[in-house]
């Protein structure tokens, strides 16, 4: 009977030794296969474990909450991997188990986390609109955040010290810029329609390394996350290189049919308050004009474009856009309006049907709404957002308060739908609760 056991004993040693040999050459051949020929995919991944997932670190001349890498100041490379246990690494470096740290390696190149790419132009008295822009961006969204934020030099200091503050949740870095136009005709572009509002025109150029970009108007209020919007990127075909929704929906108040001197994208034209970016596309792409026989990319059509219309546009860049998507409609993909919900979409009457169904997406609160009295709806969700804070509780026992409020609105036409403004607020909240606490 011993002998037997022994035989039995025997075979299971075996057998467990082969086991880590086929282990140990399947991480040789992750190693290889994710290395390549330098140790930069080894570096990232070993950096991104020990930065608790929050992405890679920020690049040159951005500002904002240092990463926090939890790298000893003792170790001198994370990408060095040794097959011998951790105790018998030297003393200066922090390296990890070959299988383990291949094994890893292996699932982020699968699975990469990506973050989504936010720009906002910040100038004058916009600083609260813009920050409690951010604040509903953050507190409903899923994936982490990246912010660009483009302001004047008076603002920087206090864009850093507020999300300084809210660097404790984890969930964005940001990256403050400088105004900036081209040289030659800069005075021009920055008082073209509103004091910076052109410099969204110039994203493409500016931030080279961003793949794709939402940009968004600073009186905007997310109330649903902005991965939802971020997923139409998906839905782009092969020709279409931006995303943004009409000015209008009801044609006998629209402004571009009736008032416009200058070509506008389809039936009443679009608003560029909300606007989804393929950047690599936009950057790419030769653009049909009506100033010459030649197609021009991105960065050589906008001069000529500002100088042939400059005298025929209202709404300065936005007019612009139109002018471009007129003459290139195979390039814009429309989303509905319930994604750029304005005081035009209730004012005269409820004009915006996808909101009526399923609630507003996006604010977008022009016309000044979120600072006067007349359209006290709007005010109403802007005043909440600006007020709440990132505590759960606060967050929480937001709605029925702003209910309240809401029903104080219905002797106006946009008072009287109020409903359709907390109706994705009430289930963005709730989905908030429903994710492990990790991911809010």
């Amino acid at each position: 009977m011993r002998r037997y056991l022994r035989i039995v004993v025997l075979c299971l040693a075996c057998g467990f030794c082969s086991l880590l040999y086929a282990f140990s050459q399947l991480a040789v051949s992750l190693e290889e296969g994710a290395g390549g020929g330098g140790g930069k995919p080894q570096a990232a991944a070993a950096s991104w474990l020990a930065g608790g997932g929050r992405g890679g670190a920020r690049g040159v001349g951005s500002v904002g909450p240092a990463a926090h890498s939890g790298r000893s100041d003792r170790c001198k490379d994370f990408s060095l991997c040794y097959w011998n246990p951790y105790w018998m690494l030297p003393s200066d470096v922090c390296g990890m188990n070959c299988f383990w740290e291949a094994a890893f390696r292996y699932g982020l190149n699968v699975q990469p986390i990506q973050r989504m790419h936010l720009a906002v132009v910040a100038c004058g008295e916009r600083l609260e609109e813009t920050v409690t822009m951010l604040k509903s961006a953050i507190i409903f969204s899923i994936r982490p955040l990246q912010f660009h934020i483009f302001a004047e030099d008076q603002l920087h200091d206090s864009f850093k010290g507020i999300l300084d503050s809210w660097s404790f949740l984890q969930t964005f870095n940001y990256s403050l810029y400088p105004i900036t136009f081209p040289s030659e005709n800069a005075v021009e572009w920055k008082k073209l329609f509103k004091p910076c509002a052109s410099q969204r025109l110039f994203l493409p150029l500016i931030l080279k390394e961003v793949d794709s970009l939402l940009y968004v108007d600073t009186d905007i209020l997310f109330l649903r996350p902005v991965d939802d919007i971020w997923s139409l990127l998906k839905k782009f075909n092969s020709t279409q290189i931006a995303a943004m929704a009409p000015e209008h929906e009801e044609p006998r108040i629209g402004w571009y049919n009736r008032f416009a001197r200058h070509p506008y994208y389809g039936k009443t034209g679009v608003n560029s308050g909300v606007m989804l970016m393929n950047m690599t596309r936009m950057r790419r792409k030769y653009f049909k004009n009506d100033m010459t026989t030649v197609r021009l990319r991105w960065g050589d059509i906008l001069m000529p474009l500002l100088k042939k219309y400059k005298l025929n546009i209202t709404w300065g860049d936005q007019d612009l856009l139109n002018i471009i998507f007129f003459h290139n409609p195979e390039s814009l993909f429309v989303f509905p309006c319930q994604w750029n919900y304005r005081p035009d979409h209730c004012i005269y009457g409820s004009n915006c049907q996808e909101a009526e169904e399923e609630g507003i997406f996006i604010l977008h609160g022009n016309r000044g709404v979120y600072h006067d009295d007349k359209q006290p709806a709007f005010r109403a969700i802007y005043e909440a957002l600006r007020n709440c804070s990132f505590k759960d509780n606060n967050i929480r026992s937001l709605l029925k308060p702003l209910e309240l409020e809401l029903q104080k609105t219905v002797h106006t036409y946009c008072g009287k739908i109020y409903k359709i403004f907390i109706k994705q607020l009430t289930k963005s909240i709730q989905d908030r609760y429903d994710r492990p606490s990790k991911e809010r």
